[in-house]
Formats: C-alpha cells, sequence, structure tokens
C-alpha cells in the first residue's frame, strides 16, 4: 500500500467522523435545545444561574449544555389536615383543638392551592407545600380557639373558613412563597368521644326544636294580628255609628225641645197642662182620676177622653134635670182646680 493510498483513506474516515459528530450536535441540539410548555403548566429558564419564567404554552428554544429548563405545574392542588386523603384516617394530631370556652373538638380541613409565581415557588423556599401546611395549622388553630364550641360544631363553620383564608391569605402575602391559596374548607367536625358526641346531637335537636316553637309561633301571631285588626276596626266603625245616632238623636231632642219652648212661650198655661198630661199618662198609664160631688155624684175627669164622653153625657141629662147645671159648673170648677194644681205641681 502507497503512502498516497494511505493519506486518502485517512482524509476518508476524517471525513466520516466529522460527519458524525455534525449528526450528533444536530441530534444534541434538537433534543435539548427545545423545550415544550404544556397548558396549566409554567416553565423558569436558567441561563447561568439567573431564573427566568416563561409563561406563556407551546414550543420554545434554549441553548444546550447553557440554558436549563424547570418546570412548574399551575394546576389546583390540595392536600387534606387531621385526616389521612388516601385512607380516610383520622390524624388526632392535627384535628384535635381547643376552643375558647376550653373544649376539644376534632375538625378536619382540605386545602386547595396553586403555585403563582413559578420561580418563587422554585428558589423563595426549598419546600412551599410544607411551609404552606405549617401556616395552615397555625391559622387554623388560631381561629378555633377563639370561637366556642357550639358554632365550631354547628352554625359558625362559614364564618369560621372566612375568616382563617383571610388570615392564611396575609401570611402568604408577608412570606411571599409564590404559593395562591384558592380555597379551605371545613370538610368535619366533631366531640373527640361518643358520650360528648351524643350530648352535641341533643343540644342540636333541641335547638332544631326552639327554631320550630320560634317558627310556629310566628306563623300564629301572623295569623292572629289581622283578625285583632279586623275587630277592633269593626268595634271603631260601631263606636263612631252609635256617636253618630247618639249626636242626630240629642240634636233631634234639642230641636223638639226648642219647638216646645216655642209654644210654652206663646201659651204657657196650656202647654203647661198639655205636659202635665203626658207626663202622667207616661208614668201612670193606668191612672183615672174620678171626682165626686158633694152630692153624691161622680165624673171621670181623666182620660180625657173619658172626661169629654162624661161632659157629654152630663149635657144630655141637664136638659131634661134642671139639677145638672149646678154638677156641670161644679165639676168644671174642680177640674180647673186639679189642672192647675198639676201644672204647678209640673213647674
Amino acid at each position: 500500500m502507497s503512502k498516497r493510498d494511505g493519506a486518502s483513506g485517512m482524509k476518508s474516515a476524517g471525513k466520516v467522523a466529522a460527519a458524525v459528530v455534525a449528526v450528533l450536535a444536530v441530534l444534541l441540539i434538537a433534543f435539548n435545545g427545545t423545550y415544550q410548555i404544556r397548558e396549566q403548566e409554567q416553565a423558569v429558564l436558567i441561563t447561568f444561574g439567573k431564573a427566568q419564567a416563561v409563561t406563556e404554552p407551546g414550543l420554545h428554544f434554549k441553548i444546550p449544555f447553557v440554558q436549563e429548563v424547570r418546570k412548574v405545574s399551575t394546576t389546583i392542588q390540595g392536600f387534606a389536615i387531621g385526616y389521612d386523603d388516601g385512607s380516610d384516617v383520622s390524624n388526632t394530631d392535627e384535628s384535635l383543638m381547643i376552643t375558647s370556652d376550653y373544649n376539644f373538638v376534632n375538625v378536619d380541613f382540605f386545602v386547595e392551592y396553586r403555585f403563582s409565581e413559578p420561580v418563587k415557588a422554585l428558589y423563595a423556599s426549598r419546600e412551599p407545600v410544607n411551609i404552606l401546611r405549617n401556616v395552615c395549622q397555625s391559622c387554623i388553630r388560631t381561629v378555633i380557639g377563639s370561637y366556642p364550641v357550639d358554632d365550631v360544631l354547628t352554625t359558625g363553620k362559614n364564618e369560621i373558613q372566612a375568616a382563617i383564608k383571610e388570615m392564611i391569605m396575609k401570611r402568604l402575602e408577608e412570606q411571599d412563597l409564590g404559593v395562591q391559596l384558592v380555597n379551605i374548607t371545613i370538610q368535619d367536625s366533631e366531640p373527640p368521644t361518643t358520650e360528648v358526641m351524643e350530648a352535641f346531637k341533643a343540644v342540636e335537636t333541641a335547638r332544631q326544636g326552639k327554631e320550630t316553637a320560634l317558627n310556629n309561633a310566628n306563623k300564629y301571631r301572623n295569623e292572629r294580628i289581622p283578625q285583632a285588626q279586623a275587630q277592633a276596626d269593626g268595634i271603631v266603625k260601631d263606636a263612631e255609628a252609635s256617636k253618630t245616632e247618639r249626636i242626630n238623636e240629642a240634636t233631634a231632642q234639642v230641636a223638639r225641645f226648642n219647638a216646645m219652648y216655642e209654644e210654652y212661650v206663646k201659651n204657657p198655661v196650656i202647654t203647661r197642662q198639655r205636659m202635665f198630661y203626658e207626663a202622667m199618662e207616661e208614668v201612670l198609664p193606668d191612672l183615672k182620676v174620678v171626682i165626686e160631688s158633694p152630692d153624691g155624684n161622680t165624673q171621670m175627669f181623666y182620660p180625657l177622653e173619658s172626661f169629654t164622653e162624661t161632659q157629654q153625657g152630663a149635657s144630655n141629662t141637664d136638659r131634661t134635670d134642671g139639677t145638672g147645671d149646678n154638677i156641670q159648673n161644679g165639676l168644671r170648677n174642680d177640674a180647673a182646680d186639679i189642672a192647675d194644681e198639676g201644672a204647678d205641681d209640673a213647674e
């Protein structure tokens, strides 16, 4: 083999090696020079130790062996406090708490969070999720310790959740971990023993009975008030009608008295006699006045109708008997005297 043939062979091997290196370089650039960001995902591009957030999804390029990419999921994640999320077994070390009225209670929570800033989530702390868990436990115990046991077990859950969430968000804002609290909810709350649990159930039953009784009482009140108002309106209307009737009656009596007074002014004697007779008819409706003359004859003087009839009979008798005039005159005088006495008594 000549030297010329050996040189050409070495050149050919060098070209092959260069081609192989070029292919490998292209492959390295192709696989290590690009990266993909999916939906609900962000990336941190690190160049010589300097981190930069990449938030837009899609295909991106980087310098191989110079730039490094770390991805962070932005989906909502969660963890349980007070129980095991997988086996649903209670963890009393986390769930057992004391209330403001010095009662023990087991409360379970579920925390939902997401990474809002990938750079801070990776470099602001070593374990941001554990820090978030500790912050949540601290805030939970602080808020639960400020409420009585009845509120924790029954009616105060929504208020307690809101207070805990607000406190955790303030703590996270102060620490600036790049983690955002989405929500925290009370999964369960119960007394630590069966006896206490039964007692609280009895209290809750009594409270529900109280609310039912109050609702029934309000319903009865709402039904009775309109009825009572209607009765009161009826009484007022009857009273107004009675008042109007009394006023009209009094007005009529005044008018009648005024008319009588006008007649009295015109003829006082006759009016007094009439008033006397009318009063006697009203007080003693069966009253009869009989006048006996000295000679033993009698005459009906009252009522007036009988007196008139008697006078007519006496006149007819006087026509045949001469003594009738004396009797008639005596009766008239006696009647006049009685009438005058009655009128004086009436005055």
